[in-house]
């Protein structure tokens, strides 16, 4: 796999994050269950992880990025957008160098990674909107795996 299909793959992803929240119903952003994140939060959550690793492993570009201030559709799609760019340019240097640092084994299983725990996380927003009774609509649930048209 060359690096560019593995940075599109990267910015695929980051796109559902986005597609995901700006189909939040109305008012759901704040929905939780019982001892679990809102549904902002698990989308915060992702931001943080991502900051974390920014911090961790490429802290020049940190400058880019802020910690969430609210969990509201604007705020969480600025967050979003501008960490999934930054680690954009942090998963270009670890193709390069094929490591990011403070991660084993290697850059590609990073982006693995990555990808896994955002959908993750994603995965539960969605249980949570279900158990609340305002679950996706079917036509965004089945968007969440167009990945050739997002």
């Amino acid at each position: 796999m060359e690096a560019a299909d593995a940075l599109d793959t990267w910015d695929i992803s980051s796109r559902l994050n986005l597609y995901f929240l700006d189909n939040v119903p109305p008012g759901h952003l704040s929905s939780k269950v019982e001892k679990s994140k809102t549904v902002g939060g698990h989308l915060a959550h992702i931001h943080s992880v991502r900051l974390m690793w920014l911090k961790a492993s490429a802290p020049d570009l940190m400058q880019t990025v802020a910690p969430v201030e609210g969990e509201t559709q604007e705020t969480l799609k600025i967050a979003l957008t501008a960490s999934a760019e930054a680690m954009r340019k942090m998963l270009e240097r670890g193709f390069e160098t094929g490591k990011i640092k403070g991660f084993k084994p290697h850059a590609m299983a990073f982006l693995g990674y990555l990808i896994a725990h955002e959908a993750f996380h994603r995965s539960q927003a969605e249980l949570v909107l279900r158990q609340v009774g305002a679950p996706m609509s079917d036509k965004v649930a089945y968007g969440l795996w167009e990945w050739g048209v997002r």
